[in-house]
Order: C-alpha cells, then sequence, then structure tokens
C-alpha cells in the first residue's frame, strides 16, 4: 500500500534538506502522535548519518508500540538537484514488528515555479501482512498529521543555521593554524579598509566634531498519481 504527499514548504531546499537530517525535527513532527526515543548509546545524533539507528516508539506517549529500526540512506548528487531521504527499516519488537515492507522517501526540489520555496514529495509504501488494508487509515492519518507539522514549521527553518553547515577545508586548516578565516581579520586586527574598534577611520569625523555571499535510493517519489492515492 501507499500513502503520497506533496507540498510547498515555506523555506529553501537548502533549509528543508537540513530540517529532514535532524532528528529533533522528526520527533517534533510526529509528536504527539507518536513519540520517538533513541536506543543508540549515545542518543540521537546532532543530524541523521546513513545507516541504521534503533529507536522505541510509543503511541500518544502512553501506548508502547515496540522498537524499530530505521535504516537510512541519502541522494544528494542528482543531475535534477532532487535530495531524497529514504528509510527501509524494520519493525524488531511489538506492533512495529507486523510491518513487512517498510519504504519511506522525503524528496526535496526547488518549487518549479520559482519561488523560491520547496517541493517537498514524502511517499510510504508498506506492507502488514494480512492487515495491510486495515493499516492504511492510520498511516493515512499519520502522514496528514506529519505534513501539517512540516508546513508549520518550515518557515522556521530559514532562521536555522543547519546541522549539516561544515567549515570549507581552507577554513578547517586555517582555524588549526591560528589563521582567521578568508574575510575575517585576526585577533585585534582590522580588516582590510577597516579601523580599530574606537578609532576614527581616515578621512572621517569622530561623533561631535565639525566634518573637515539513479539507484532506488535515488528515485524521487512519484508524483503521476493523486497526491493522497492508494496502491496495492
Amino acid at each position: 500500500m501507499r500513502v503520497l504527499l506533496k507540498e510547498i514548504l515555506d523555506c529553501s531546499p537548502d533549509a528543508a534538506w537540513r530540517a529532514l537530517r535532524s532528528p529533533a525535527v522528526f520527533r517534533e513532527v510526529s509528536s504527539p502522535v507518536v513519540s520517538v526515543e533513541s536506543l543508540e548509546a549515545d542518543g540521537f545524533p546532532t543530524a541523521w548519518e546513513p545507516g541504521e539507528h534503533p529507536v522505541s516508539m510509543t503511541a500518544l506517549g502512553l501506548v508502547p508500540m515496540g522498537d524499530q529500526v530505521i535504516r537510512l540512506a541519502m541522494a544528494t548528487t542528482r543531475p535534477d538537484g532532487v535530495r531524497i531521504l529514504r528509510d527501509t527499516g524494520r519493525g524488531v519488537s511489538g506492533a512495529l514488528a507486523a510491518v513487512t515492507l517498510w519504504d519511506h522517501r522525503m524528496a526535496v526540489a526547488p518549487d518549479p515555479a520559482g519561488t523560491g520555496k520547496t517541493l517537498f514529495r514524502d511517499q510510504l509504501i508498506f506492507r502488514t501482512g494480512a492487515l495491510t488494508v486495515a493499516s492504511w487509515p492510520v498511516f493515512w492519518a499519520l502522514w496528514q498529521w506529519r505534513m501539517r507539522q512540516l508546513k508549520r514549521l518550515a518557515p522556521t527553518w530559514q532562521l536555522d543555521l543547519g546541522v549539516d553547515v561544515q567549515p570549507s577545508p581552507e577554513q578547517a586548516g586555517q582555524a588549526s593554524a591560528g589563521q582567521a578565516p578568508a574575510g575575517q581579520a585576526p585577533d585585534g586586527q582590522a580588516p582590510d579598509g577597516q579601523a580599530p574598534a574606537g578609532q576614527t577611520p581616515a578621512g572621517q569625523t569622530p561623533a561631535g566634531q565639525t566634518p573637515a555571499e539513479q539507484t532506488p535510493a535515488e528515485q524521487a517519489p512519484d508524483d503521476s498519481v493523486p497526491d493522497t492515492g492508494v496502491t496495492q
């Protein structure tokens, strides 16, 4: 069975991609319908990385759902600029163990209308054995809630510096050598063309004086069916 949603998020594709890679955002968009806790020794990472991440889930923070392994892969080098986060994890215990197929893909791309916003596509393909058909309304409702949360939070992501922002190799080398990054002056020195703090630049008068910046994992969710279409 499949759940497929498509929306325009009010943020840049870079901001949306940073959010998808954030375990904090993952937990926030699922809450309070589903609460998620990490089973990793060090807890949730700051940013998702490819690989397996075991978690425990509860419904409404009260009813145990069981344990699940989130297995992530990322596609970021497609020529069309689409970035995809894919989870092909599995249920380990409890009600989650009934899920026999789990393929969740989230794709981020620039809005084709040129607004600078994000075209976001979210597709879940799942099977739960004999309960597959009966499970579809549950997953459909949960995905509707997730999308509502994503749309609500998206404008705030523009202000987030992002968990995947890393210094360039040149900046890292300069920092380790005690040098200031490009465009910044060493401590105690003013940038070129600027006067040190407390001094008046040449040619200016102090105040108060008179003047003198494809594998399967790489396939975007298929949006050729209605946004909440169902297939078997």
